[in-house]
């Protein structure tokens, strides 16, 4: 009996020596004081997480905006050509997106119009060979009538009207030219040509073709459109400004815009017409900037992304807008801290955003000159700190 009793009393010590208390439990499990600060990186992770890292510097900046824009024809160097009167398309010689040149053929039509313009022209200069074959033998009449005045063989109201003929005849040969004239600028506006009788539309300036509105058979009105044609050396922007900007813009003064197409470039813009009052379902200001494009890169009808200076300039460090991240609902960058073998400490700091600069995000407050910021990869680094967070 006694041995049974020692068994059973050995095996509950056992027991109570294995079992332990939830609280125990958490207190031998490591525990995160606090919000992470930093973590440790190898150089296979900062390869793999392309992880670079570059030195902050400060200089003066002044914040601003970005506002939607639209690149736009300048109007001033844009034509729309219209059917100069109704008429048949009988060849469109371009397609959209076609360089040309001035006094390029651009559509051909026949029209009932044109012939008989082309008619009229044909008249009018029969009619002043007539007319001058008139005043020719007018004029001979006359010297005729002198001569035989002169030798007392004719009578003076032989003279008289000899010479009233000579002036009708010239009248009637400066009534002639007149009218020539008038027929040849009616074919020259229509684009006649002597030979064929047909409508040529020209190009009256070099530029690239943005419209075509017709195909060869259609029947067109008198006016209707039918190539549109543009000099995109110059083009306009079309910004429609906030109001809490429109203090800040002048006529002459410079912005910048980037545009989808061509990332990370700037380009630069002129302010030359400001609209005289906010529009009043918007509550933006019609803002007009004239764009040099030398090298035909920028397209009409381009959206734009405009940068406007909102406020003064300061001193600030400017660092990439991937650099930023928000971790716990904070704006951060990270610090890097080489170590030896090529690893790094990272190091999260909290900062103070001022604004944006093109593509860079201002910094006013948590960084000082000559941090080593992370640049590239910050999202790698935030996806460790997030990690980290996690319970195991």
């Amino acid at each position: 009996m006694k041995p049974i009793l020692a068994i059973a009393f050995l095996s509950a010590l056992l027991a109570l020596a294995s079992c332990s208390s939830p609280e125990q439990e958490a207190e031998e499990s490591p525990k995160l004081e606090g919000p992470l600060t930093s973590v440790q990186m190898t150089p296979e992770q900062l390869q793999h997480g392309g992880v670079a890292w570059a030195r902050a510097e400060s200089q003066e900046m002044a914040p601003s905006i970005e506002i939607p824009g639209e690149l736009l024809p300048n109007e001033d160097r844009t034509v729309r050509l219209g059917a100069p009167a109704e008429g048949r398309v009988l060849r469109v010689t371009v397609a959209v997106g076609d360089k040309v040149a001035r006094g390029r053929s651009l559509v051909e039509l026949q029209s009932p119009g044109a012939s008989a313009a082309l008619a009229d022209l044909v008249k009018a200069r029969a009619e002043i060979n007539s007319r001058r074959a008139a005043l020719a033998y007018a004029k001979t009449a006359r010297e005729r009538a002198e001569r035989l005045l002169a030798a007392k063989a004719g009578a003076r109201q032989d003279l008289d009207r000899a010479l009233a003929d000579e002036e009708l005849a010239q009248a009637a040969l400066s009534q002639a030219e007149a009218e020539f004239a008038r027929a040849r600028v009616a074919v020259e506006q229509l684009g006649v040509s002597p030979s064929t009788g047909q409508m040529t539309i020209r190009s009256p300036l070099s530029g690239l073709v943005l419209t075509r509105e017709v195909t060869p058979g259609a029947v067109v009105q008198t006016g209707a459109p039918l190539v549109t044609v543009s000099d995109i050396s110059t083009l306009w922007l079309k910004i429609a400004a906030p109001d809490r900007t429109a203090n800040t813009l002048a006529t002459g003064q410079s912005v910048r815009f980037s545009v989808a197409a061509l990332p990370g470039e700037t380009f630069e813009a002129r302010v030359d017409s400001l609209g005289g009052g906010l529009d009043p379902q918007t509550r933006t200001i019609p803002v007009r900037a004239t764009v040099a494009n030398t090298g035909g890169r920028l397209r009409p009808h381009m959206f734009a992304t405009v940068l406007l200076e909102v406020g003064a300039k300061t001193n600030a460090i400017a660092v990439p807008q991937d650099a930023v991240v928000l971790l716990d609902e904070q704006p951060a960058v990270f610090i890097a801290t080489p170590e030896s073998g090529g690893g790094a400490r990272l190091e999260r700091r909290n900062i103070q955003v001022g604004g944006k600069a093109g593509e860079r995000t201002l910094v006013v407050g948590g960084l000082q000159p000559d941090d080593n910021i992370v640049v590239r990869g910050a999202f790698a680094v935030k996806s460790l700190f997030e990690r980290a967070k996690m319970p195991s």
